[in-house]
């Protein structure tokens, strides 16, 4: 008696399309955070891991990746070492190139800007490692809200002015001998704001709070255009993306502003174009 299973994945595929990235998603997996100076922190975080599928393929096996995955969890590197990961997923699914995401909230203690209160505030993050051949990339993600207020009120109104949450939403490239730190990203961005916002406040810190913001209006495309200053000034980041979205309190709709840059392309460019 034949006790061999049939492996349904390896059948042939008549079609001839070639699949850019299966795999699995949602995985809610324990996830290791470096901290600026201190231990990393422990989070929950969900992945989602994929791989290329060649045309004449018609599955993948979703299990491996599970496997690869509960490697580096037991060995506590999960996190630490996406790289490394991304080869392990790689040879285990017999693929060219592999792709890998992790979306989790990150804790940092802020402390009221008055009364000095401390309270840890969320920030959802992501890590995203793609690995092309022996090509790899990093992309570290964060969003920040901040309060902003508008000009335009301020200037017409006669008693006040509207403000905003709003959501910066940054992501940002660099070499695997750099490190940006997300505590250092998230100050910078929250900088770039009317003013921050903090899990506890208060009288005394609300007062702060709302009058930093009024003394401080701008439009989503100051936010967007401060954002972008730092982010070019900064010489480990390669590529970024940024989008700045205000959640509006006297429309129906928010203000919304993006833009991405390649540093690396667009001085390629230069060159080609004999202007450095």
């Amino acid at each position: 008696m034949n006790n061999t299973l049939k492996d349904v994945q390896k059948e042939s595929d008549k079609r001839g399309i070639d699949i850019q990235k299966v795999g699995v998603n949602g995985v809610e997996v324990p996830l290791l955070v470096e901290r600026k100076g201190k231990d990393c922190q422990l989070v929950t975080a969900k992945a989602r891991m994929s791989v290329t599928l060649p045309h004449n393929y018609r599955g993948t096996h979703m299990s491996r990746f599970m496997e690869v995955l509960g490697e580096y969890s037991n060995k506590n590197t999960l996190g630490l070492d996406i790289k490394g990961l991304l080869y392990d997923i790689r040879k285990k699914l017999d693929s060219k190139c592999a792709h890998v995401k992790f979306d989790f909230t990150y804790f940092v203690n802020k402390k009221a800007p008055v009364s000095g209160l401390e309270f840890p505030v969320g920030y959802d993050c992501s890590f995203q490692g793609d690995l092309y051949g022996d090509n790899y990339r990093f992309i570290l993600g964060v969003k920040v809200p901040v309060t902003t207020l508008c000009p335009c009120s301020k200037e017409i109104s006669k008693y006040s002015a509207h403000n905003q949450r709003t959501m910066v939403k940054v992501k940002v490239s660099y070499a695997e001998n750099d490190m940006i730190w997300l505590e250092d990203l998230i100050e910078k961005i929250e900088d770039c704001g009317s003013s921050r916002i903090y899990s506890i406040l208060k009288r005394s810190d609300e007062k702060y709070v709302t009058e930093t913001a009024y003394e401080n209006p701008k439009f989503v495309e100051d936010v967007l255009r401060d954002v972008i200053s730092f982010l070019r000034e900064d010489e480990k980041i390669l590529y970024y993306e940024a989008e700045v979205e205000a959640q509006e309190s006297i429309h129906n709709h928010n203000a919304w502003a993006w833009q991405s840059e390649n540093k690396l392309l667009n001085k390629q460019e230069m060159e080609n174009e004999g202007i450095i």
